[in-house]
C-alpha cells in the first residue's frame, strides 16, 4: 500500500491541477523552465485578472507544484520540478503491476509530441 502521507499529498496536488486555469498556469511554468515567470505575465498569458491569478498561484504553491520568490515588488513563480517529479513517481509507482513494459515507452511518447510541436 502506498504511504498514506504521499497519497494525501498526491490528492492535494491533483486537486490543484483539476482546474482549467491552474493546469494552464502549471503547464506555462513548466514550459518556462527554471527561469519561471512573474505573476503579471502569467495572468496576462492566461487572460485572468491578477487578483484571481494570485489565488490560483497560491493553490499551486500550497500543493507543492509551484515555488515563488519575491524580487523587489514582483513575485517570480517557477514550476517546482521536484514536486512534479514526486507526483509523477507516485502515479507511476505501481505501473502495470510490476511490468513496466506494459506502460509503454512514455518518454518516447513525449519525444514524439515535442517533435510534432516543433514541426507545427
Amino acid at each position: 500500500m502506498a504511504d498514506l502521507n504521499s497519497q494525501i499529498w498526491a490528492v492535494d496536488a491533483l486537486a490543484a491541477l483539476a482546474h482549467d486555469t491552474r493546469l494552464s498556469v502549471f503547464r506555462a511554468l513548466v514550459r518556462a523552465g527554471p527561469e519561471g515567470m512573474v505573476a503579471g505575465a502569467i495572468a496576462e498569458y492566461c487572460c485572468v485578472p491578477p487578483s484571481t491569478m494570485s489565488h490560483h498561484l497560491a493553490t499551486l504553491e500550497r500543493a507543492g507544484l509551484v515555488q515563488s520568490e519575491r524580487e523587489s515588488r514582483l513575485i517570480h513563480y517557477r514550476a517546482d520540478f521536484p514536486g512534479m517529479r514526486r507526483l509523477l513517481t507516485f502515479l507511476m509507482h505501481d505501473c502495470c503491476q510490476g511490468a513496466p513494459e506494459m506502460c509503454g515507452d512514455l518518454l518516447g511518447d513525449l519525444a514524439c509530441i515535442a517533435d510534432q510541436a516543433a514541426d507545427a
